[in-house]
């Protein structure tokens, strides 16, 4: 089994190569859908979440209310804090069962968005970043997502910056090109993940 540990800034396209790489058979462990998981409505966390911040952070169905949630929590690091202690270890026990779940020479692509930010990188045996300038990213996010400018740019500037990113990358998929381009340069990722997947270390691209 080879771990891939897979991320990217915001809008750089970290979850378009995450769909190709499944295309082509990783299987993936996505951190964002686990951590929604595991607060489900009737789960632990979610009970958990709730004894810490109160039953205002619950939406009229029982669900948690994700923004106000986010209202609380990202404007003090104390309660943000708190809240990681909660849904990190329930992310990283689902994360492992999923993978021990995997067939022994697997590709295994764990989505991480803040891998770089968490010091993840040492968990997995490849890191794969996914990269693009700071103008492509910030017109997807406006163009694609419909975000403001100032709000693309603010969640932009509150993540890892490129250079700390592709400091801890073994490969960096450069994504500033069309998606045919992209689906070509996610071919030769994953050529070399199967290469090492099998236990072939050398460089392959």
């Amino acid at each position: 089994m080879l771990k891939v540990g897979l991320t990217g800034g915001i809008g750089a396209g970290k979850s378009e190569v995450s769909r190709l790489l499944v295309e082509h058979g990783a299987v993936l462990i996505d951190a964002d859908r686990i951590a929604r998981e595991v607060v489900a409505p009737g789960t632990p966390g979610l009970a958990a979440v709730v004894e810490a911040f109160g039953e205002d952070v619950l939406a009229a169905d029982g669900s948690l209310d994700r923004p106000k949630l986010g209202s609380i929590v990202f404007a003090d690091a104390d309660r943000l804090a708190v809240l990681n202690s909660i849904v990190h270890p329930l992310v990283g026990a689902r994360s492992r069962e999923l993978e021990e779940a995997a067939a022994g020479d697997a590709v295994v692509i764990h989505d991480v968005p803040l891998l770089t930010e968490n010091g993840l990188a040492p968990l997995y045996d490849v890191v794969v970043v996914v990269d693009a300038g700071q103008d492509t990213q910030l017109d997807r996010l406006v163009r694609l997502r419909g975000m403001t400018e100032e709000d693309a740019r603010a969640r932009m500037a509150a993540q890892a910056t490129r250079a700390q990113r592709r400091e801890i990358a073994d490969i960096v998929i450069d994504n500033d090109v069309p998606l045919e381009e992209l689906q070509r340069r996610v071919k030769d990722v994953w050529d070399e993940l199967v290469r090492r997947a099998h236990g072939d270390a050398s460089p392959g691209i």
